[in-house]
Parts: C-alpha cells; sequence; structure tokens
C-alpha cells in the first residue's frame, strides 16, 4: 500500500470537483460562529492539495496546512503561488504533529480521520492536537459513519469520467470496519491509455469509539451535527461533523 498517495494527487482534484470547497469553506466559517468561536491561528491538517486552505485564506483566516504526502503539498504550494497567498505547508503525519508554536483552531476534513485505522494512532493524532492547541481552542472534524462504510461503500464498484481520466473505485469490506479501497486511473495518451494504481484503507469508528478518544486527548464535545447543516446526524448520514473544545 502506498500511504504518501503518490498516484493519488495527481487526480485528486479532478475527482473531489463535487466537494464545493467553496460552500464547505462557507460552513465552516458558520460552525466558528454556531459555537460563538473565533478562528484565530488555524491548523488545516491533512490538508491534501491545500483547496479548503485557499478558500478560507482568501476569507481572511489565518490558516496553514500540514498533510503527510509531498506530492499532494507540492500541488497544495503551486495552487497557493498562483492566487499570490502566501500559505505555509508542513509534511507530517498527523499522529505525528510536530508545530513551531500553539493553534487557537484545527480542521480536518474530507474523511481524513478514518484513513488512520488504528485506534492507538487516531489516539496519538488527537493528543497531537491537543499538545499544540491553545484552552478554549476549536477542534472541527469530520468522519465517514458506520452507516456508510456498511451501506455506501461495502463491497460496491463505482466508475467515475471525468474526461482527462477514467477511474475505477473498488471496495472490499475487511474486519474492524475497515474498508480496502482499490483505484485504478485510466488515463488518455493519444489512442492509448496509461493505467495507474492507488490502494489505502479507511475505517469507520463508532460515536463511543471517538468520545473516548476526544475525551481521552482533553477535549469536550460542543457538538455532532450532519455533513453541511447544524443539525444533529440521522440515522443514515454519510458524514458527520464534530466540534470539540480543548479544556
Amino acid at each position: 500500500m502506498n500511504t504518501a498517495y503518490s498516484v493519488f494527487s495527481d487526480y485528486y482534484d479532478s475527482l473531489t470537483d463535487n466537494v464545493h470547497y467553496s460552500r464547505r469553506a462557507d460552513y465552516i466559517q458558520e460552525l466558528f460562529n454556531h459555537y460563538r468561536r473565533t478562528p484565530g491561528l488555524t491548523l488545516d491538517l491533512a490538508c491534501g492539495t491545500g483547496t479548503l486552505t485557499i478558500e478560507l485564506k482568501k476569507r481572511g483566516i489565518d490558516i496553514y496546512g500540514a498533510d503527510a504526502s509531498p506530492e499532494m503539498l507540492m500541488l497544495a504550494k503551486q495552487k497557493s503561488c498562483d492566487e499570490g497567498l502566501d500559505i505555509l505547508f508542513l509534511c507530517q503525519k498527523m499522529q505525528e504533529l510536530d508545530l513551531f508554536g500553539t493553534i487557537d483552531s484545527c480542521i480536518c476534513t474530507l474523511d481524513s480521520v478514518n484513513h488512520i485505522i488504528n485506534k492507538e494512532e487516531l489516539q496519538r493524532a488527537f493528543n497531537r492536537v491537543s499538545l499544540f492547541m491553545n484552552k478554549g481552542g476549536l477542534f472541527i472534524f469530520d468522519v465517514n459513519t458506520v452507516y456508510k462504510h456498511r451501506e455506501i461503500l461495502s463491497d460496491n464498484v463505482f466508475v467515475y469520467d471525468k474526461g482527462s481520466v477514467f477511474c475505477v473505485w473498488q471496495n472490499t469490506p475487511l474486519k474492524n470496519s475497515i474498508t480496502r479501497i482499490d483505484l485504478d486511473f485510466f488515463e488518455k495518451c493519444g489512442k492509448l491509455y496509461r493505467r495507474s494504481s492507488e490502494s489505502f484503507c479507511e475505517r469507520a469508528y463508532t460515536e463511543i469509539e471517538l468520545e473516548e478518544i476526544i475525551k481521552a486527548a482533553g477535549f469536550k464535545i460542543l457538538g455532532i451535527t450532519g455533513d453541511m447543516t447544524l443539525s444533529p446526524p440521522e440515522s443514515n448520514s454519510q458524514r458527520n461533523i464534530y466540534a470539540v473544545q480543548k479544556i
């Protein structure tokens, strides 16, 4: 398994164009307002190619990003430079986060938490965020739900035709609510197609498991909502949003 997403980085933006990053940036601002917090110095943890980081920077938030993939970060830096924005990007794993100083807020979006499939490792990641966060700071993160892994991902196959690239997404359920995801990319080169592949796993954590991790890291839960809403999650919610405060 290639954990650096070196192949996926080439196609990540085209495959996530349905995320609507501008709307998601507005939603994150809405969450800060809802919980009556000013973002202050903010970390975008597992920032990927930096699209959301850039959108929030444009909205006046003092933000920087961290991600484990050098390939993702190269794209993030190039995109921020193209926008005329000076944004710091750090190449660090979530569970090995080592910042230069403290932060007031942290966001971690688009199921990045699910990519840590070992509970002890996820605890380490939350502990590191807590270590560098000022007291009273807000940590907003989302998770793909158990429902999504069981009913939507399951053992299904998805096909995406993005014009420039054709992607086959295959899921394989494993034990402990872990799903293996195999991606095959077909990029047209003249009359032929060039194939490349990427594999990784995601784990769906229960609310009880997440609550244990959150509390052990020194946070308290302010609220749990459905995606892109301020309302509590439905039973068939595919992504839940957590807002937790450093005690």
